[in-house]
């Protein structure tokens, strides 16, 4: 005949009442980082995001004054401080080689861009990148038959057209002492006919053909924030 221990089942229960004690910590610890988290998203990165956009705006509006002093005819978004330019004023018309009108106004324009950019130390350490960005309208080219082939031709026209900005910003009598930064920011890209410039909902060739000049900024990562650290293949 089998006996039973006294106490039978308490070890277990007891080992029971620890693993739900143990659950109950984790799961109040999991709480705790959630509500660190959403702290943190609603305060620091929201006022981080605010202060960048300040800041950005403050030079955008500083931007605009000195093109204005500078008698530069140039599109200046308030938010961003993104330029464009219209390619009346660097090309001629399918081409790709500036003009000497386009590298009189380059010659004119970059020094004051790039060293409002620099100048400002706040708004160059939120700097990732300067892009230099190909836009062409949606005309068609004659003996293209499809609209891939189309797409390709103006994406081929529009990237050759930024290049040759970028190119030529080198060739400006920007500081020097900002040659190796920009060389380390600066992207080309070209973007066809897919950004067009609508003008009550329909397409403005003339303002569609463009070159802008566009600062990509940080994005703040809450995760490194609080001292994680993101590994990627």
């Amino acid at each position: 005949m089998l006996m039973r221990r006294k106490g039978g089942g308490g070890e277990a229960a007891g080992e029971g009442n620890i693993f739900w004690t143990t659950m109950s910590d984790l799961l109040l610890g999991l709480a705790i980082i959630f509500m660190v988290l959403f702290v943190l998203a609603m305060t620091g990165f929201t006022q981080d995001t605010v202060k960048q956009k300040q800041t950005q705006m403050e030079a955008s509006k500083e931007l605009v004054e000195k093109l204005k002093e500078a008698n530069i005819d140039a599109k200046v978004d308030p938010m961003t401080g993104d330029v464009k330019i219209s390619d009346l004023e660097l090309f001629d018309l399918n081409s790709y080689e500036l003009s000497a009108n386009g590298k009189l106004y380059l010659n004119k324009l970059i020094p004051i861009y790039v060293e409002n950019i620099f100048e400002n130390a706040e708004l160059e350490s939120n700097i990732t990148n300067i892009v230099v960005q190909g836009h062409t309208d949606s005309q068609q080219y004659v003996n293209v038959s499809t609209e891939n082939e189309q797409f390709v031709k103006n994406m081929t026209l529009s990237l050759q057209r930024a290049n040759s900005v970028a190119e030529y910003i080198f060739k400006t009598n920007f500081n020097p002492n900002y040659d190796e930064k920009l060389r380390k920011m600066l992207v080309v890209e070209g973007r066809s006919y897919s950004d067009p410039v609508l003008v009550d909902g329909v397409e403005d060739f003339d303002k569609s053909r463009r070159v802008e000049l566009k600062l990509k900024v940080k994005t703040f990562d809450i995760l490194s924030r609080m001292g994680f650290v993101s590994f990627h293949d």
